[in-house]
């Protein structure tokens, strides 16, 4: 009941009246009958305005965490998140994995349309990754087909991180159901589910533009974490007095928009760096152990 509240009443006229969100390929939705709506995931809206765009229901697998958190702010997320159509799942992998495949066939198993992002998480970088063969394996064991949807924009109007929204037009393309009957019986072979994924991520390409990248989103997103401790700790340590001061004018030039001279260090240089940082006049003779 509160799911279509919201919908119909408190959040999807407002959304309406401010994103003015347009909808492709709404036809190739089924009137009836259970369905799989695999979707690029470009933001936490994706799944307000997907379930807003599609007269079904849409119930959605939601990682737990949405659901788990304490005070008045994780009561009301916690609210929020089950009149959106969310299930809760843990994601961690392992018997987790298993307990949610089995809570998308209940959905699936009562005819309904479930939702769900093949690339397990937000893409990092706006770019398309590589899709996890859960969802092959919830076509397979249900018999449901699979409508590749592209949600267009949706990171420009709410940027990862960022709380206020930008109010501009959001898209949703709908393909054509995908019907992996064929393939009945097989969902214990992982070149069969992975073959379906595949197939699954080349259609959201198609309908979204976006540069397919074949790796996980998650690998990525932990690359990028890497870079940006390693970018720290080296300006930690060029903004150490005497430690890299060469590089760090190097960096600031080049943050300005100004020519980037090289500059290279020599041990009188360092020398005198030292002296500076300890208050010594590097002229005087004093400090000569420091420098030798």
């Amino acid at each position: 009941m509160f799911y279509w509240v919201l919908k119909t009443i408190i959040l999807g006229p407002v959304l309406k009246l401010l994103f003015r969100p347009w909808v492709e390929g709404e036809e190739n939705l089924p009137a009836e009958g259970a369905a799989i709506l695999a979707s690029n995931h470009l933001s936490f809206s994706d799944s307000i305005f997907l379930p807003l765009l599609v007269k079904r229901r849409v119930t959605f697998l939601a990682k737990s965490d949405y659901f788990t958190g304490s005070g008045l702010k994780g009561w009301l997320t916690k609210a929020f998140f089950k009149g959106v159509g969310q299930l809760p799942v843990d994601r961690s992998g392992g018997k987790a994995s298993t307990a949610a495949l089995n809570s998308g066939l209940r959905v699936l198993r009562k005819g309904e349309l479930l939702g769900i992002y093949p690339e397990g998480t937000r893409s990092p970088d706006g770019r398309l990754y590589r899709g996890r063969t859960g969802l092959a394996r919830m076509a397979l064991e249900s018999g449901a087909p699979v409508l590749p949807v592209a949600m267009i924009d949706t990171d420009k109007a709410q940027p990862p991180g960022k709380l206020a929204p930008h109010i501009m037009r959001i898209g949703v393309r709908i393909g054509k159901p995908l019907d992996f009957s064929r393939y009945e019986g097989m969902e214990d072979d992982r070149f069969v589910l992975r073959s379906i994924t595949d197939e699954v991520m080349y259609e959201l390409m198609l309908l979204s533009g976006q540069e397919y990248v074949d790796m996980y989103a998650t690998s990525m997103k932990d690359r990028l974490v890497a870079a940006a401790r390693a970018k720290a700790r080296e300006l930690q340590e060029a903004a150490k007095p005497g430690s890299a001061a060469p590089e760090l004018e190097e960096a600031l030039d080049a943050a300005e928009g100004k020519p980037v001279i090289r500059r290279t260090v020599t041990s009188a240089d360092a020398a005198s760096q030292d002296d500076a940082a300890d208050g010594r006049d590097g002229d005087t003779g004093h400090g000569v152990e420091a420098a030798s």
